[in-house]
């Protein structure tokens, strides 16, 4: 079986892990999670005391911790491009938090430039099978999606933000939950915390 690839987008409220295990493949499968405007102080291996972190702790236990690490942006979308791209995001001019668009007249809704390439991409070309859960924040228009930025499945939202039941909302926020191309009914969903850490594993499962 081949590698995989899954990216675990999480926002601020979520905290989570996925494993993946090697199977006829020397390579490494790789499960990268980011999440939003996490401080230094908000996990207990960093001695947190109000906010029990025990899985992310035991990631830490077993694995490396970057004592000196450093996000390449204070603020959510351009740390996300920083890091899906693996360069400063001023160097593509994506500095600032896209609002939320689907495209305007002009067809220059905002998002990551479609000139640059991710990780996604990059890993989908090593034979990896690709997937992102959960935020995106890189672009609403359909073009930015992660499904056309180099991972082979998606299951999330383009936006900012969106309430834990995945409910829009009247905030200008134009889409839901999505399965690749498809919305996700909101009978569907339970709680974003929970349905995004079930699609991790279930990816991880299938693959």
């Amino acid at each position: 079986m081949k590698p995989i690839l899954v990216l675990f987008c999480l926002c601020a409220f979520c905290t989570s892990s996925a494993f993946a295990q090697r199977q006829n493949d020397d390579r490494p499968n790789i499960v990268l999670i980011l999440a939003d405007d996490l401080g230094f102080s908000d996990v207990g291996f960093n001695g947190c005391k109000e906010i029990p972190t025990p899985n992310l702790d035991a990631i830490a236990a077993a694995g490396v911790v970057f004592e000196s690490g450093y996000a390449s942006h204070p603020y959510c979308s351009p740390s996300r491009a920083g890091l899906l791209t693996g360069r400063y995001q001023q160097r593509f001019g994506h500095e600032c938090n896209p609002e939320p668009t689907v495209e305007d007249a002009d067809g220059k809704a905002p998002g990551l430039p479609l000139s640059e390439k991710t990780i996604g991409d990059v890993l989908g070309q090593a034979g990896y099978a690709t997937g992102a859960i959960g935020k995106w924040h890189l672009g609403d228009a359909k073009r930015y999606w992660p499904n056309r930025r180099g991972f082979d499945e998606w299951f999330g939202f383009s936006a900012g933000g969106l309430s834990y039941w995945g409910d829009p909302g009247n905030k200008g926020i134009v889409f839901g939950v999505h399965r690749g191309n498809d919305p996700v009914d909101l009978d569907q969903l339970t709680y974003l915390t929970d349905d995004f850490s079930d699609e991790a594993v279930k990816f991880v499962d299938r693959h």
